[in-house]
């Protein structure tokens, strides 16, 4: 296999490495005194780092790949998922105000303080086991189809390279590491893309002669709403389905939550959720565009587009000037970095905090430096050894799969976080009976989704039912529609439960819920901001409902 990169491509992706290497020095060098400094960075992070690595944090490279391969082979209607840059604005506002203010170092953690240790350990095993078996797994696949295609070696020889550089600095450093290395690669990785979309639409002919190229063939490409009816994407699905599974992606998952518990005040915290909800519409414009960009080529016969995944790296090969495809490639590669960086730091910060602190609660802060290093490296192993097996994963489109296995772990979380927070009334037993149902639940319909693949395939392909009975009906429901049946039951579930039994101790929840909070602490959160901080948030909304009515057809 040849590799596309030339010497100055190699030049200019050494140059960038070193950059990386260099700022992960320095994090080192710091040295990490406590917990606080592993963890969470010593909460003394700004809020342009926090904006830039929550960016980075979300995209991996199955974004890269994966956002780029929907748009080449659906179109624009996963642009939703991209428009969730509104859902964290709610982490800021919302969510963020609770979080800090109960001075939990994770997600799992606030929920002990809210509602008992049960939810605790059930969020921390329940988030670990889906951190290795999605996000390490999907980002070290996505990033093996990167090296491979651009470097020209073997999928599974960069695929450990660059999970072995990036476990090292992340075990070294801790969150320091993960969060300035973050602000690097998120300036390379937009420059990168910003870059291929432009050649892009200079190779295609321009904005116009996209559209007019992708219609001739496929209509509905640039079309976000698709009727309720669509078996892949039915808008209602999209827009209230999405809306579940970004408010337990963007504000209560520890993954993207953990880089705002890095501000030493809710202010600061809020203002780095603003600034990345900005970054977060850009996807739509560099990663999805592109995709379509690859499709309209391909149908000019300027490229050939093998799988839909491969849309993002093709576009590198066929348009990229020498020089120019190093630095690409150092932000693709930045994609899987900060990807892979991020959830080994969350998995370390779970399994260190939420497991063994709290099974040995007297350990040295020494001790849990190092506990919290080799739980790091464990993952990276872990991350290995899945290597083989994603690379036996071929034809579907991943990020399409990525969010419908999303859809299905979201909503009970999703539930108990929200209600938690709305309604004082809601107790422990309400949040664990909600937590285990949704996971009852999700189970059943992943069964049942297994059990009828092929009638389910018929389906999308031809629009007719082979199909019968209720659980039939149950596993061709659209994942997206699932995700609202689901948070409607769980929110059902959690009501339920709260009514039929004791309310909480309300002195115990103090300030983890409305309803619960002081003048004072109101007065804290009244003080938190200004009218920039309001302006630039309804701005952003505006932004958002102006892309969602341009793709209407």
């Amino acid at each position: 296999m040849k590799s596309v990169l030339e010497t100055a491509d190699w030049i200019v992706l050494g140059v960038y490495l070193l950059a990386l290497i260099a700022v992960a020095i320095w994090v080192v060098l710091q040295k990490n005194k406590n917990t606080e400094d592993y963890f969470l960075a010593g909460r003394n992070v700004g809020w342009f780092v926090i904006g830039a690595s929550i960016f980075a944090s979300n995209i991996g490279s199955e974004h890269v790949v994966g956002l780029a391969g929907t748009g080449a082979e659906s179109g624009m209607p996963m642009a939703h998922y991209e428009l969730h840059a509104w859902i964290v604005l709610l982490l800021g506002w919302l969510f963020l105000p609770f979080y800090i203010r109960s001075g939990a170092f994770t997600m799992p953690e606030f929920l002990e303080k809210r509602f008992d240790s049960r939810s605790r350990w059930f969020l921390s095993i329940f988030s670990l086991v889906g951190y290795v078996i999605t996000k390490v797994s999907v980002t070290i696949y996505a990033g093996g189809i990167v090296v491979s295609e651009l470097l020209g070696i073997p999928f599974w020889y960069g695929a450990i390279g660059i999970v072995l550089f990036t476990g090292l600095y992340t075990i070294v450093g801790g969150m320091k590491a993960v969060i300035y290395t973050e602000t690097l690669q998120t300036v390379i990785l937009i420059l990168g893309s910003v870059i291929i979309t432009f050649l892009g639409l200079e190779a295609v002919g321009g904005w116009s002669q996209l559209q007019e190229t992708v219609r001739a063939t496929s209509p509905e490409h640039f079309n976000m709403w698709r009727p309720m009816t669509d078996p892949d994407f039915p808008w209602t699905g999209l827009l209230f389905g999405g809306t579940v599974v970004g408010i337990w992606y963007w504000c209560t998952d520890q993954y993207i939550v953990q880089r705002t518990l890095a501000a030493n005040n809710i202010t600061v915290g809020r203002r780095g959720a603003i600034f990345g909800a900005y970054l977060k519409i850009l996807p739509i414009f560099i990663f999805l565009i592109p995709g379509i960009i690859a499709y309209a080529l391909d149908q000019q016969g300027v490229i050939q587009l093998g799988r839909a995944d491969e849309a993002f790296p093709t576009l590198v090969k066929a348009l990229l000037p020498v020089g120019l495809k190093g630095l690409v490639a150092g932000g693709l590669m930045a994609a899987l970095m900060s990807s892979l960086a991020s959830v080994f730091n969350s998995c370390s910060t779970i399994f260190t905090i939420d497991i063994y602190k709290k099974l040995r609660p007297q350990e040295t802060e020494k001790k849990l430096l190092n506990i919290g290093r080799i739980a790091t490296a464990i993952v990276v192993v872990l991350g290995i050894i899945w290597i083989p097996i994603m690379e036996k994963i071929g034809g579907g489109v991943m990020y399409q799969y990525l969010q419908s296995v999303q859809s299905y772990i979201a909503p009970p979380i999703t539930a108990v976080f929200v209600l938690g927070i709305l309604w004082k009334r809601v107790n422990s037993k309400a949040a664990i009976v909600t937590l285990f149902s949704g996971l009852v639940v999700a189970a059943l319909r992943i069964g049942a989704e297994l059990h009828y693949t092929g009638e389910i395939g018929h389906y999308k392909a031809t629009g007719e039912h082979i199909g019968s009975g209720l659980a039939y009906q149950f596993a061709a429901i659209n994942f997206a529609n699932m995700a609202i049946f689901m948070c409607l039951f769980s929110v059902i579930i959690c009501v339920a439960v709260s009514l039929a039994t004791q309310a909480p101790n309300y002195a115990k929840i103090q300030g983890l819920a409305f309803g619960t909070l002081s003048e004072e602490e109101k007065q804290l959160s009244k003080d938190s901001f200004n009218w920039i901080d309001v302006v630039l948030s309804v701005l952003l909304v505006a932004v958002v409902i102006a892309i969602l009515t341009y793709f209407t057809g």
